[in-house]
């Protein structure tokens, strides 16, 4: 059984970051946020009570690893994409930012 590399990523408004950890055949998405540094990069979080997903899919904390997985940590949003858009077209905006005609 050989070691693999998978990727985390957590993003805030204002930084990011990836770390790239190597894992063992049956580590699960909870043993590799364990190995990268991110609850101390992000103390301001707590990594373990938000949502992880794999490429854009939610995923629990045992959910085992794949070669080459992309692990997303995802934190609470301040305002429902719905939401922004609805607030935006009330206002005569759109999400690309030009003024309507």
């Amino acid at each position: 059984m050989s070691a693999f590399e998978v990727e985390i990523v957590f993003a805030l408004p204002d930084r990011q970051a990836l770390r790239v950890v190597s894992v063992m055949p049956g580590d699960t998405l909870a043993d590799a946020v364990s190995k990268s540094d991110l609850r101390d990069a992000f103390p301001e979080y707590d990594i373990d009570h938000l949502t992880w997903g794999i490429w854009g899919h939610e995923a629990p904390s045992n959910q085992a690893l794949k070669d080459g997985d992309r692990i997303e940590i995802y934190r609470p949003l301040m305002l429902d994409p719905r939401e922004a858009r609805r607030q935006l077209a009330l206002s005569g905006r759109t999400m690309g930012g030009a003024e309507p005609d």
